[in-house]
């Protein structure tokens, strides 16, 4: 088994803005204005849905050929269904998404079955979807 560590960091940029930063690439974490924030970003909840997203579309660009499928165009859309009461604090919500619905666009000159299978495949196959199934083991560190 070859394991590797991905690192990000997250920094405060003032107000609910955020820096989020990996491998030398960086983009912005907000919240909307009626929650406080400056609405000049996504919030957590969407970047995570853009991941989930981006990662399912990846797997198809790695494999959509090796799959000898004759692809034209692909869009993936994902909803996440929330319970913005538990944000509130009313006990007893779930905190996070408690449904995600992927939706997917796939345009090619295949059959349903093949393009059926490609998308079996790729939910199969996606890390993100695999960390969010089957949640990893979390540790935490408080340093100075």
């Amino acid at each position: 088994m070859s394991k590797q560590i991905l690192k990000a960091e997250v920094a405060s940029l003032g107000g609910l803005q955020l820096k989020c930063s990996a491998r030398g690439f960086e983009f912005l974490i907000d919240e909307p204005e009626n929650v406080g924030g400056s609405n000049e970003a996504m919030n957590p909840l969407e970047a995570l849905l853009c991941s989930l997203g981006a990662c399912k579309m990846m797997v198809v660009r790695f494999f959509y050929q090796a799959k000898h499928i004759n692809l034209k165009s692909m869009r993936v859309e994902i909803l996440g269904e929330i319970d913005s009461d538990r944000l509130k604090g009313t006990p007893d919500v779930k905190v996070g998404f408690s449904k995600i619905i992927t939706n997917y666009y796939i345009e090619a000159d295949n059959s349903e079955e093949e393009i059926a299978e490609l998308v079996a495949f790729v939910e199969r196959t996606c890390p993100v979807k695999d960390t969010i199934v089957n949640a990893p083991e979390m540790e935490l560190h408080i340093n100075p």
